[in-house]
């Protein structure tokens, strides 16, 4: 019932302002908005459109007494490719590599606008949760690394295949998105996915031949309408997918009663924050999952399973750039801090024991020099802590470039 509310509440927003007119170019203005390279390509003339972006890593672990080897790495190299059939028809790709060796589709996509208000979309998509998801181009945040929360509670990048609606709505300084997606792989026919230490990171199908038992609902709200302030409201809703509903009688309640307890219901709400202010920049972000029938799921078989029944993470992050004010200057140099929590663990269910080792507090650290519009220079120390153990330290050097 919540995950139908919230779609309907955020329908209801879009078809009672439908008079209203859409700025279908929405981009980053300098103090309200952004936009990713998905959403730039969209907005470029022309018929073959084409962008990227790709960063490399270094990370080095640290202590007072031990000696460590560190990485190096390109993380990832990405091309995006995108065509313009006519002024409403577009489509967009994005093909990843990562590790020198890895090849993956985060997005393709068919957009088609409806009216100056609405467009439809088909294909691979992000799912709209919190920010890094959607803003993940290494010029676009601070850190080398993206923040912890966005790989252990929303499983950055999250993408999966469905339909929907996106637009945005100038009069009330709103930018909307609405979809029907795949869901998690909660049981492949053999194992459980879903677990405490990976979260619902496995559980990503990635459009990788994937198969659907249930459809769920995501939905994203963006409000921009005080200068350097950007707000977003964010839900997804649903169950995770099993192979174990393929082939079952519908009338054979016993096969179902199994099935089911393969499955889990997923309820996850985000909230974010970025604003600017001259020099300033703030940001924070919040997830709260709320996961349901773990009890059943992590004792399916008489497995030992350790899925906890809620997630939380959060983040707050301050940064200045200390070359503000300087006209010769056109650069940023930003120095930062970001204060960080997750818990895997929040609650549990069934008798199961909170592991503390996925309760973790981390501290990051760092400068941020951006070259030129499009690239920079990252480093960065941070500091992770468990509930049940000391820190871990970890020193982060990287290049990014997005065009």
């Amino acid at each position: 019932m919540r995950q139908l509310l919230f779609i309907l509440v955020s329908f209801l927003a879009i078809s009672n302002i439908t008079a209203q007119q859409l700025d279908s170019t929405w981009t980053f203005n300098g103090n309200n908005g952004y936009s990713n390279s998905a959403t730039r390509l969209l907005n470029t003339n022309g018929n073959l459109v084409i962008g990227g972006y790709a960063e490399g890593h270094y990370n080095q672990p640290f202590s007072g007494n031990k000696r460590y080897n560190g990485s190096l790495d390109v993380h990832r190299v990405v091309m995006l490719l995108g065509y313009n059939f006519s002024s409403k028809t577009q489509f967009i790709s994005e093909i990843e590599y990562e590790h020198v060796k890895e090849v993956y589709v985060e997005q393709a996509f068919i957009q088609h606008k409806l009216n100056p208000y609405m467009n439809f979309r088909a294909g691979l998509m992000l799912i709209p949760m919190g920010i890094i998801n959607e803003y993940h181009e290494p010029t676009t945040f601070n850190g080398v690394e993206r923040p912890i929360i966005d790989g252990k509670v929303a499983p950055t990048t999250w993408r999966e295949m469905g339909i929907g609606f996106s637009g945005a709505i100038t009069s009330l300084n709103l930018k909307y998105q609405a979809y029907l997606v795949n869901g998690f792989n909660g049981y492949d026919g053999a194992n459980l996915i879903l677990n405490g230490k990976d979260g619902f990171r496995k559980g990503r199908q990635q459009a990788a031949e994937s198969y659907i038992s249930a459809p769920n609902y995501t939905a994203k709200i963006e409000y921009y309408g005080i200068r350097g302030l950007n707000l977003g409201l964010s839900g997804y809703f649903g169950n995770s997918q099993s192979k174990m509903f393929n082939g079952i009688d519908k009338s054979n309640v016993a096969a179902n009663k199994s099935a089911d307890s393969t499955t889990i219901g997923i309820a996850m709400l985000g909230l974010d924050a970025r604003y600017r202010l001259k020099g300033l920049q703030l940001r924070g972000q919040l997830y709260y999952s709320s996961i349901s029938n773990t009890e059943q799921y992590n004792s399916f078989k008489g497995k030992k399973n350790d899925l906890g029944s809620a997630m939380l993470g959060y983040y707050a992050e301050a940064g200045y750039n200390v070359f503000q004010g300087i006209r010769s200057i056109k650069t940023e140099l930003v120095p930062f801090v970001r204060y960080e929590m997750y818990d895997t663990h929040y609650a549990t269910s069934g008798g199961l024991a909170k592991n503390l080792a996925y309760n973790n507090n981390i501290i990051t650290s760092g400068i941020t020099y951006k070259l030129t519009n499009g690239a920079v220079l990252k480093a960065d120390v941070q500091f992770i802590k468990p509930a049940n153990g000391s820190y871990t330290q970890t020193f982060n050097a990287g290049i990014g470039v997005t065009f």
